[in-house]
This record gives C-alpha cells, structure tokens and sequence, in this order.
C-alpha cells in the first residue's frame, strides 16, 4: 500500500500536534498555507488527504474540522476512516481505453454515456485489459467463469458476442473486445 499522506492546510497548530505525535501515526504528514503550495504538494502523492479548519470548494480528499477540541483518538479514527474510503473510491475505477469502469455500479462509462453491465462482463474486460496478447476461450473459460478447460462448452464466445453487441449499441464501438484466431483481445 501507498504511503498515506497527511496534508495539514492552514492549521498550524494541528500541524504542531501531530508533528509531536508522527512516530505513533501511520501516515506521513506536512504543512502548507498557500494554494500554489499545496497543488505543488498534491501533484506528488496519490494517496493523501487535507485536512483544514473550513471547506474550499475547490480542493479534493478534504477533512473539515469544524468541531474542536476533538479528542487526538477520535480524530486519528477520522482520518483513518477517511483514507479507507479514498482508497474503496480509487480501487473502484478502473481505467480501460477510454473508458472507466464502476466496479461498485457495475457501469461502463465514455462521455457521460452509461452501459449497465454484469459482474462477468466486467471480469471479462478487466481479465482481457490485464494481457498485452490475445487470451485463449479456454483460459477466459477457467479464470473468469471458473469453467474446466476441457468442458465442451461456448459460454465464452456467446458471452464475448452479446458484450461485443451492447457495446457497440452503446458506444457505437466494434474494436474496443477484438477477436483474434488465438482468442481475445482489448489492443
């Protein structure tokens, strides 16, 4: 897991606090009071949370502390808790192609246009976005469907067929899932 990555933002004598504490917490913490520094900041950690005395609308993964004094164990449970969320948000997007795939909502999405998916068509994308090379219907067989490879069955080419459909219903794409004599593909 990434280093966790605490942004205190013009709240000085938090900072302080938890500068005497850092040997007990399990994140890395530092101090900014200007925007331009605390974009400078944000564009090196890509798992970090900001917390400050009020709201900016403009500013991502933020914890307002509003209510003080606040007990230093509740406050580390906040933290903790919201950087498990940021995290549950962050793995639940996954880039293919051009698209991004909601695990949570089990939709694929390209310009604000939805498609609706099931769970194995999403672990049919995501398994053939893993592999630089055409995927055989055996292996697509025994790691997606849990199928033996010897079973005479076209589940994986009937499945492939209708995402390929709705697919191209959708998004009007025919080459996002590309047949190849030796499998399947996303290029």
């Amino acid at each position: 897991m990434s280093t966790q990555n605490l942004i205190i933002y013009k709240f000085i004598s938090l900072y302080h606090i938890f500068n005497e504490l850092c040997l007990d917490l399990n994140f890395k913490i530092s101090f900014v009071d200007s925007e331009k520094s605390l974009n400078d900041n944000v564009k090196n950690y890509n798992n970090y949370l900001i917390i400050s005395k009020r709201k900016y609308p403009d500013i991502e993964n933020q914890l307002v502390l509003e209510n003080t004094p606040i007990k230093i164990f509740k406050l580390v449970e906040k933290i903790n808790i919201e950087f498990l969320r940021l995290q549950f948000n962050n793995q639940s997007h996954v880039k293919v192609k051009n698209y991004t795939i909601d695990l949570n909502s089990r939709e694929m999405i390209i310009n604000s246009v939805k498609l609706k998916l099931t769970e194995k068509e999403i672990n049919t994308i995501t398994y053939l976005s893993k592999s630089n090379n055409p995927v055989s219907i055996d292996e697509l067989q025994e790691k997606v469907w849990s199928y033996q490879s010897d079973i005479e069955t076209h589940t994986v080419e009937t499945h492939i067929y209708r995402l390929r459909k709705k697919i191209l219903n959708t998004f009007k794409d025919n080459e996002l899932i590309v047949s190849r004599k030796n499998g399947y593909q996303i290029k």
